[in-house]
């Protein structure tokens, strides 16, 4: 059984910065990836970041490159989600993902999900 738990969302002005963490309770069977996902009002499910917790390969979509940042601390048991240089723009709920075995940037090829973590950006 895998269990998610997101936290660090809140309200922060422009060009400020967060850092969003998920919390991963997975079987002792490797090569999970762990992704995150974010969704705005009216808007689809949109891929954020992935990482694979054996290879520690990482991914991003192109919009995030230079200003988020996805890693995982040493026991494996955490992944965060570094954002700097917020914008308005990036105002969403905030998701984060597991699957098993590798990477995908579409959110209907994962099948674990945390409940989410409100992100707000003011001008």
């Amino acid at each position: 059984q895998v269990q998610l738990v997101e936290s660090g969302g809140g309200l922060v002005q422009a060009g400020g910065s967060l850092r969003l963490s998920c919390a991963v309770s997975l079987p002792p069977i490797s090569s999970y990836f762990i992704g995150w996902f974010r969704q705005a009002p009216g808007k689809e499910r949109d891929f954020v970041a992935a990482i694979g917790l054996i290879s520690r390969s990482t991914y991003y979509a192109d919009s995030m490159k230079g200003r988020f940042t996805i890693s995982r601390d040493n026991a494996e048991n955490t992944v965060y989600l570094q954002m700097n240089s917020l914008k308005p723009e990036d105002t969403a709920v905030y998701y984060c993902a597991a699957r098993l075995g590798y990477y995908s940037g579409n959110h209907r090829n994962w099948n674990y999900w945390g409940q989410g973590t409100q992100v707000a950006v003011s001008a």
